[in-house]
């Protein structure tokens, strides 16, 4: 497998396999097309199909710079999303009769750990590198990746504290258009805990509002997204949701606090007087 950044910044994941028969490419469903006929032949999904305005079997399409018929259209899901001949591959990359990783299928996943002890058991291979799928795909997290945590940290930080300070120039700015509304509500009995309830219910409206707005928007730049790069996948868990709009809200709330105190504390005879 070999994964090459484009000059567009679009990631190409491309897996070499040798000349396969029909049987040979049972994973693979065929949404056309078939396997290789020749060494110039490539095999992409159906994603990658529909890349660039949309490929078809028989065109011809570049791959590091070299040019390409494509053989067959496959179900994405299944690898990567261009297959070459692992023979073709390998003169490309000057590294003939080699390759860099090898995938073994067992019968059961319980047998993973006999396998793995029987291939370090065998001549040659003591310290080769076995690594389940699930430990494979557990070096690409987030923690894997040096800063990335810290630097996801420092942008939500900074988010908060814009929203933060939003909300309560907003809210301070109300409060001082509303002086004369609050002392009304203060003369006719309000008490200091009601006026702060006005403020915070205020702006926990406002929050849900911008929350909503936020969550909708960041699907419809997940769509255009997809649109404009159909070959990569933009995930969006419930987990991001849910944080990001409790750290929103909570956030609004406290830029609302110190406004809603200052409303509370008006003197209502000042408040009435206020012009």
């Amino acid at each position: 497998m070999i994964q090459k950044l484009n000059t567009d910044g679009k990631i190409e994941i491309l897996y070499g396999i040798e000349y396969p028969s029909f049987d040979a490419l049972k994973p693979f469903v065929f949404v056309s097309g078939g396997p290789f006929h020749g060494p110039s032949d490539v095999i992409i999904d159906d994603i990658a199909a529909s890349a660039d305005g949309g490929h078809r079997v028989g065109e011809q399409i570049s791959i590091m710079d070299h040019p390409f018929r494509i053989a067959g259209i496959v179900e994405h899901g299944k690898g990567g999303r261009k297959l070459l001949p692992i023979d073709t591959m390998g003169s490309i990359m000057g590294v003939e009769g080699k390759a860099s990783i090898f995938y073994i299928k067992c019968d059961d996943p319980a047998n993973q750990n006999a396998v793995i002890q029987e291939i370090h058991a065998t001549r040659g291979l003591a310290d080769y590198p076995v690594d389940t799928i699930d430990e494979w795909l557990g070096e690409m997290t987030p923690e894997k990746i040096p800063g990335f945590n810290i630097a996801l940290d420092v942008v939500t930080f900074i988010a908060v504290l814009v929203g933060f300070l939003v909300i309560f120039q907003s809210m301070y700015t109300a409060v001082l258009e509303r002086t004369r509304e609050i002392g009304i509500l203060k003369s006719m009995g309000a008490s200091k805990l009601v006026i702060v309830s006005v403020v915070l219910r205020e702006t926990a409206v406002i929050a849900v509002a911008g929350v909503l707005l936020g969550i909708a928007g960041t699907y419809g730049v997940k769509l255009l997204m997809s649109h404009l790069y159909p070959t990569q996948h933009f995930e969006i868990t419930p987990d991001w949701l849910i944080r990001g709009a409790v750290i929103a809200f909570l956030g609004s709330l406290c830029g609302a606090l110190y406004p809603a105190w200052m409303a509370a504390r008006k003197d209502p005879i000042d408040a009435l007087a206020y012009e």
